[in-house]
């Protein structure tokens, strides 16, 4: 499998959908690829690694393991990104993502970003844009999904 970064595979994500192909290819310059087999752990949780991740190949579940168990909160799929919070606020992680299967990731630095603000300063505002998107959209899901739990559990009284 190739190391070469795919400026088409990364316009088709969530990240890229904001920039054209030629912005892709500006972006992908900074940009790093990782891969990963099953059950690799990408980052654990309070890791103060600020890195943004890109799914491009495989799943990607996001496990809370404050607690004993590690319950998976969210499986990612193709063109999702992780690690939006670390990689803006530059604070420890809150999740564990771990690989489902073989996995390939593109990963971005905050820094590798920031270098492009001088001579290309508008694929850093589309993808800031971007990421607010991302993180909104999360949001939507996770009101979307508490809404229903309370619905269920108002429903049926507390009972499974």
């Amino acid at each position: 499998m190739s190391n070469l970064l795919d400026s088409k595979q990364l316009h088709a994500s969530v990240l890229g959908d904001e920039l054209d192909i030629e912005e892709c290819r500006t972006l992908i310059t900074k940009m790093g690829i990782q891969r990963l087999t099953d059950g690799e752990f990408l980052v654990t949780v309070d890791n103060s690694d600020h890195t943004l991740f890109i799914l491009m190949e495989g799943r990607i579940a996001v496990i809370n393991d404050k607690g004993k168990d590690q319950n998976i909160m969210y499986t990612m799929k193709k063109g999702e990104c992780a690690g939006t919070r670390a990689f803006v606020d530059r604070t420890p992680r809150k999740a564990t993502l771990r690989s489902i299967g073989d996995t390939t990731v593109y990963t971005l630095e905050p820094n590798a970003l920031e270098s492009l603000l001088d001579t290309h300063p508008r694929i850093v505002y589309k993808v800031m844009r971007a990421l607010f998107r991302i993180t909104h959209t999360n949001l939507m899901r996770m009101n979307l999904e508490s809404q229903q739990l309370v619905n269920y559990i108002s429903r049926t009284k507390g009972r499974y």
